[in-house]
């Protein structure tokens, strides 16, 4: 299955630090409310693996896992109902393990050394990691110039605002974010906020504007 086939056409991905699974039902009806059915569930915490798997056994959420850094970690996300993996770097052990399990995988870079290690393990679609820190939409349009054959997630400090000139970029399938799943929110039990973030982010002005 391709990575566009997993993400049904949405092109934002909330990037979700969840420490509690007992909230994850909670917070994947919040995103399906909002019209934004998918989640990066990030491998940031003891409880990780239990919020992915509690977020895929609902069956109306794409659920990816984030920050998979090792091997087994593909495992433990792929046992735990991940569709899709995400890594802040690029690993070959970690490609090579998505690869032979079937889940599509997104490798972060940030220099063309890296994005052309990707293309030599078969890669077209990277994410592109800390998006704004490592210069934002020009460095996206620098690299894409280079690289016509690559599509981009940039991650990492996009915000609503910034978010659409991303998506307007046509080298760019999607970005990911935090606002609309932001860790205050999400530890206050605001599910309402998250479902109407979600539903402001879906309908974000592609074109370079925020409602």
């Amino acid at each position: 299955m391709s990575l566009a086939d997993v993400l049904g056409g949405h092109r934002v991905v909330p990037v979700v630090v969840l420490n509690d699974p007992e909230r994850a039902g909670d917070l994947g009806a919040a995103l399906v409310a909002g019209g934004l059915p998918i989640a990066e569930a990030t491998f940031r915490t003891p409880e990780a693996a239990a919020v992915l798997r509690r977020l895929a056994q609902r069956g109306d959420l794409v659920v990816g896992a984030g920050t998979v850094i090792t091997a087994q970690q593909v495992n433990q996300a792929y046992e735990s109902g991940a569709r899709f993996v995400v890594s802040p770097g690029l690993s070959a052990d970690v490609v090579r393990r998505c690869q032979k399990l079937g889940l599509p995988v997104i490798p972060g870079v940030s220099t063309a050394t890296e994005i052309i290690a990707a293309l030599d393990l078969g890669l077209d679609t990277v994410k592109f990691f800390p998006a704004e820190a490592s210069g934002g939409l020009p460095t996206v349009k620098a690299l894409a110039a280079a690289f016509p054959q690559v599509r981009f997630v940039p991650t990492g400090g996009i915000t609503e605002r910034s978010a659409p000139a991303y998506l307007a970029h046509p080298a760019v399938a999607a970005v990911g974010g935090s606002w609309m799943v932001a860790p205050d929110l999400l530890a206050a039990g605001r599910w309402d906020e998250v479902t109407a973030r979600c539903a402001a982010t879906v309908g974000l002005d592609m074109q370079g504007t925020a409602p």
